[in-house]
């Protein structure tokens, strides 16, 4: 197991959910954790001092992925508090709620605004870190964030699910351009307890879909922030002969896809 003290990660998009328990996750390993934020500056410094309650030094950065500079700014402030770039996990996303079967529900913008955060970010991130991670000794290690959607085509949306598609398609890419000194990973979560769906799906068809997706599941499970950080933290502490891979974090959830409506 690859020991990670003292490495430096950037976690996008870790004021809360998923990116916040990455966040703290590494932070227990002994990282130095940059945490991003777009909007919420409250939550991203409360995530923060957890991480210092861990023992770690935490950069709080402003930054939305979507735009170039940002992206090379954050990074630059990295360098210049820490030298160096180890980690990147590449969680910040974000989607429009829609039925598939609802074609007038989105327009041309809507894929422009998704891809442009779940796509098109994470391509900017890991390329203002790349040079750094290459020219770096021990590398680097990438880990994007998609979802079952990517494979299973169910999701919030189509454009949600083309997105993450996208992205999964993309690590592949770069996994072998990247090589040999930097390790691109992605975890595919499907349903996720919390917050973020419960607002999106609103109170009783979130409790239906995480019913539905229970029942459906080989495990009898759906997994939550904490579950899927840990599959995050896999990727980073795992084997070094690992790139270009994809694991749905979902219960077995995958293996019986049909979506709620259908049922």
């Amino acid at each position: 197991m690859k020991n990670i003290s003292e490495n430096v990660a950037i976690v996008t998009g870790s004021a809360s959910g998923v990116g916040a328990a990455t966040a703290r996750l590494l932070a227990a390993q002994g990282c130095h954790i940059v945490i991003n934020y777009s909007r919420s500056e409250a939550a991203a410094k409360q995530v923060a001092k957890e991480c210092e309650a861990l023992g770690a030094q935490v950069l709080v950065c402003k930054a939305d992925v979507a735009s170039d500079d940002d992206c090379r700014a954050m990074v630059a402030q990295v360098m210049e508090k820490w030298g160096q770039v180890d980690i990147l996990v590449n969680n910040a996303g974000t989607t429009k709620f829609c039925d598939h079967d609802n074609l007038e529900g989105l327009d041309a913008q809507d894929f422009h605004d998704i891809y442009a955060v779940n796509v098109i970010g994470p391509y900017q991130m890991i390329r203002a870190v790349a040079p750094l991670m290459q020219a770096a000794p021990s590398g680097g290690v990438v880990v994007n964030v998609a979802s079952t959607a990517a494979v299973t085509g169910i999701g919030s949306s189509v454009a949600y699910a083309a997105s993450k598609g996208a992205l999964v398609t993309m690590g592949l890419s770069l996994a072998r351009a990247l090589g040999p000194n930097i390790r691109i990973n992605t975890v595919c979560p499907g349903f996720i307890q919390g917050e973020w769906l419960r607002q999106g799906l609103g109170d009783q068809q979130y409790e239906a879909a995480k019913s539905h997706n229970e029942r459906n599941a080989p495990l009898g499970v759906t997994a939550d922030a904490d579950t899927v950080a840990e599959s995050i933290v896999f990727f980073i502490l795992g084997p070094k002969v690992v790139t270009g891979e994809t694991l749905m974090v979902d219960g077995g959830r995958h293996l019986n896809t049909v979506p709620l409506a259908r049922r």
